[in-house]
Order: structure tokens, then sequence, then C-alpha cells
């Protein structure tokens, strides 16, 4: 990949040279200029990825400077700096699409920097969606799948390799990771296609429930079995059944299924013959059932009937740069449904969700994502719209302008005290991320008395149920 282009246009030199040494470090390529029209020269003859524009430069003014950037270079990332901020002027660049605004002097040497690499952040992650979008085998939206990563292109390709099979299949992954989306590409992408697909979650019913619900019952055949019924194994002839968590069957019913399996047959519950049924079975599961067949709480017969054609779904954390493509089809679901208009998820909020372990997977990115369009105030997801488990150990100070500047207006021990409290929340947020709202383990990995923890985390005002497992 090419270095990425900083410009700098600022009247002082030294501010340039200031910059000129961070690109240096960094690796980016560098241009400065001290004036907004030497500035729009430099823009006119090469690509800029980010530009750091002075607010206050003479002639050609940093404002206009941005306004003509995002007028011709919409592409580019516009920094504004300044020594003269007022509230009206940053809220007027944030509008006109400017991607931060910094205060000089700079509080930290590193606030700059990390501003650029947040910007550059963007940059790269919009540049490897390009890159993947001009493949020809790349699939972001497969049957309601949403993935562009290499796993998911290889659950793609399983799925067309095995569309014209009638063999079960077995799905593992954890919950959450969109097992039933998959079941239903399956079946939309086989001969099957226009024929019944029937879901049924085994572990939401008891015994007696589950085997009535898939093989029927004849009237009188238990006490609350007042007439004929079908089950759903022939209500699906000819076409799919879903059986999701299937390692929560008891054994009596994976006797009946191993047979629907084997020879196409069932009996109902109290019936003295067997039916005849034509359906293709897809299972799944987030139990290890290779252990289950181990302990002999599974048949081991059984397992190796459904698992003919055996899949596996890699959980979120373990498809990262799949998060974007799947936060911003919920943002654009939600809003919709809301008659809200939010566009965007800024590059904190973003940065949050990508670091994130996300133990309930695409289900739990959903939910949160549902939420943040809920509470979002305006146009644009920002980390403060998330709950505090996902913002954990990235999230510190999000909003650099209105920070920084408030702790340079304070005398040092007011400031000290408000940086002391960002801190206890930023340190407590991880903890609890890390050890799922253990406050047991997490008052212990920080050394400190349960109870003077428990202290520290209703003075954070953090609501320890969001660290539950999902």
């Amino acid at each position: 990949m090419k270095p990425l282009n900083l410009l700098v246009i600022d009247d002082d030199p030294t501010i340039v040279k200031f910059f000129e040494k961070i690109a240096q470090k960094y690796g980016y390529s560098f241009h400065g200029a001290t004036s907004g029209i030497e500035g729009m020269e430099v823009l006119s003859k090469r690509k800029v990825d980010v530009a750091v524009v002075d607010l206050n430069l003479p002639h050609l003014t940093g404002m206009q400077v941005l306004q003509r950037i995002k007028s011709n270079n919409k592409e580019t990332e516009v920094i504004l700096i300044t020594g003269q901020a007022t509230v009206e002027s940053a809220v007027k660049a944030l509008k006109e699409g400017a991607f931060d605004f910094i205060l000089k002097p700079f509080v930290s040497i590193d606030l700059p920097i990390i501003c650029i690499q947040k910007a550059m952040d963007k940059i790269n992650l919009h540049q490897k969606i390009r890159e993947l979008e001009t493949r020809h085998d790349f699939r972001e939206d497969y049957y309601g799948i949403m993935g562009r990563s290499p796993a998911m292109q290889e659950v793609y390709k399983l799925i067309d390799n095995i569309s014209n099979s009638q063999s079960p299949v077995l799905i593992l992954g954890e919950s959450g990771t969109g097992k039933e989306l998959v079941a239903h590409a399956i079946h939309q992408t086989s001969p099957r296609k226009t024929t019944p697909f029937i879901v049924i979650n085994c572990s939401a019913l008891t015994e007696t429930l589950l085997e009535s619900e898939l093989f029927g019952h004849m009237k009188g055949s238990f006490t609350d079995a007042i007439s004929d019924k079908k089950g759903l194994f022939q209500e699906a002839d000819k076409g799919t059944v879903f059986l999701d968590e299937i390692g929560e069957i008891s054994p009596s019913v994976q006797v009946k299924l191993l047979r629907v399996l084997q020879d196409g047959d069932m009996k109902p519950i109290g019936a003295n013959q067997s039916i005849k049924v034509d359906v293709r079975v897809i299972a799944a599961t987030n139990r290890d059932l290779y252990m289950a067949v181990k302990k002999g709480v599974f048949r081991e017969d059984l397992f190796y009937r459904l698992n003919v054609i055996g899949m596996h779904l890699p959980p979120l954390r373990d498809r990262v740069d799949d998060i974007p493509l799947l936060a911003y089809h919920f943002m654009r679901k939600f809003s919709s449904r809301m008659n809200k208009k939010i566009e965007q998820i800024s590059v904190d909020a973003m940065q949050c969700l990508q670091d994130y372990r996300w133990m309930g997977n695409v289900r739990e990115l959903e939910n949160v994502i549902e939420r943040a369009i809920v509470l979002c105030p305006n146009s644009i997801i920002t980390a403060k719209d998330l709950p505090s488990k996902i913002l954990g150990e990235t999230f510190y100070v999000t909003d650099s302008m209105k920070d920084h500047a408030d702790l340079s207006k304070l005398t040092y021990q007011e400031a000290k005290e408000k940086a002391l409290q960002q801190f206890n929340r930023h340190y407590i947020l991880g903890l609890l991320q890390q050890t799922d709202g253990n406050i047991s383990l997490a008052s212990a990995k920080a050394g400190m008395d349960r109870s003077n923890f428990k202290k520290i985390i209703r003075k954070c005002d953090i609501n320890i149920h969001e660290f539950r497992k999902y």
C-alpha cells in the first residue's frame, strides 16, 4: 500500500515543521504550505489523504479552504487547528465536514498525532473496502448473510458447493453467529427452494412437546392430545427442516430423528404405522457435540448422520473487518424503521465496536446499534451513544476539543481531579470488560478491596449489568 499523504497549511513555519516530523516518524508523505492559496495549489496537483489546516489563515481562511476541499476533494479528511476557538466555529467546522477540531497550543503532543492517525485509519478502511469491492469473487451480502472477510467468503463457497446436495448439514458456531441465516441460504440455493423451510428451536420445548412438534401425535395419545396433529416433518415434506440447538434434544427424540435420517420414516406419538417423509435436515448447535458424544449424552450414530456436511461459522471477533459493514447495515435498517436520519458512525465509535470482543456475536452488535439509533441525538453515532461495556479499553477521551479545552480552563487541582476521574472510568471499564462484570475478579486484578472497587464503580456511574455475558 502506498504511503498516505499529509498536507499541513499554517502560516506559522514552526507548526508546519512540527507536523513534518510527525509525518517522517509515521511514514506519511508530507507537503507543507504557509497560506491557503499555496495549500490549494498543492491539492490541485496531487492526492491528499489528510489536510491539517489553520482556521485563521490570511487571505483564504481555514474555513474557506475546508469548504473548497469538501467541494473538490471529498475524500480528503480535514483537521482544523486554531488558537482562538469558539463553540460556534467548532460546530460550523464539523457541519462543513471537518474530521476534527484541535486547539493550539496543544495540551499534549500526542493529541494531534492521535487525531491524524484516526483520520488515516478511516482512509485506510475506505481503501480496503474499495479493494474488496473490485474483486470479482467478492460478495458482501449473500442471501441476507453479511460479510466481506475471507472466512465468510469460504462459507459462501461451501454453500454454493452443497446447493444441489440432499445430504444433512450440521452448522456449528457460537450463539448469534447467524446459523439460521446460513440454513435458509442453503435452502434457497437448493432445488427445494420453492418448498417449505421450517424452523424449530429444540431448546425451547420440553421433551414431550418437542416430540409432538416434530413427529405429530394421534388424538388421545397423551392428556392434551384432543385431536390429531401433523408434525413438522410432515408439514415440510419435499422441503427443509432446520433444527436449531440440536444438542439439547433428549435420547428418545434422538432415536426417532435418526430413523428419519436413515429411512425417511417417522411415527407420530400414539400411531401404529410409520409415515414416509422426504425432507432435508439442517441442524445447528453452539455446543461441542464431539464432547457430548464422548460423554454419552448425544448418540454417535446420529452425530455422524447429521455431520455429513459440517460447517463452522466464525465468531464476530475473528472477522473484525466485517464489523463496519454490519454496523452500517444495522444503522440503515433501524434508522429507516425509526424514521431517523442517521447517516454515519464516528471513527471513535467504530474503533470501539472493532475492539470489543462480541461474545453475543452479530446478534449482540445488532442490539447495540439499535440502542445507539434510539439514543443518538443527531446524524452521527458517536462513542457516547454506545453502552459502557462496548467502550471498554478503547474509549478514553473521544471529544478531544471539548475535553482538552475544558482541562486547560481549570486550575491545576481541578484539572488533576477531572483527569483522575477520566482515568478511573477508563481503567474500571477495561477491567469489567475483561472479567465479564465479575467484581470480585476485577477488584483482585486491580489489587483493590472489593468494597472500595464498588465505590469507584458507583462514583463513575457505571452499569455493572452491561458487562454480564451476553
